[in-house]
């Protein structure tokens, strides 16, 4: 029988990333991603799992997008739209076939643009803008968690 309550520490962490990403609108595809993932964990616990995912050229034809659209902001909603998809569909797909959430991919190509800049001698307020964050604090909140150091002490 299905519980009102889930306590796992995968739904927990999931609510929390939701929350944390909410703070900033240049985050919208990570909350929308983890509000996906929390779908599909209710899902899951109420005992109605989805549909396997055996959709690797919806995958790729959403990297493309993603590769294309690197530095602009828009949704899993508005992709899943232009591919002729659900949502939840795309980001299964895609996470299946790449090992990574469509989210985290774009993090770390944006990560890799800007390291790119800084090593360029670019200061981190324009790396950001130009690698697609909203501004340098989104930067380095996103430099830290995928480098495990800031943009300043990277370029020290």
């Amino acid at each position: 029988m299905a519980q009102p309550l889930l306590l796992d520490p995968q739904t927990v962490a999931t609510v929390t990333g939701i929350h944390t990403a909410l703070t900033s609108p240049a985050d919208a595809m990570e909350a929308e991603s983890g509000v996906l993932a929390l779908r599909e964990s209710v899902r899951i616990h109420l005992g109605t799992p989805s549909a396997p995912v055996r959709d690797s050229p919806l995958a790729r034809q959403l990297r493309e997008m993603l590769d294309d659209r690197l530095f602009e902001s828009f949704t899993i909603a508005e992709a899943a739209q232009l591919l002729g998809a659900h949502p939840s569909h795309l980001v299964r797909a895609f996470s299946k076939a790449y090992g990574i959430a469509p989210y985290r991919y774009v993090t770390g190509r944006r990560v890799d643009r800007a390291r790119r800049l800084l090593v360029d001698g670019h200061p981190a307020s324009v790396a950001a803008v130009e690698a697609g964050f909203h501004d340098q604090s989104h930067l380095t909140r996103h430099f830290r968690r995928v480098l495990g150091t800031t943009p300043g002490a990277f370029t020290a």
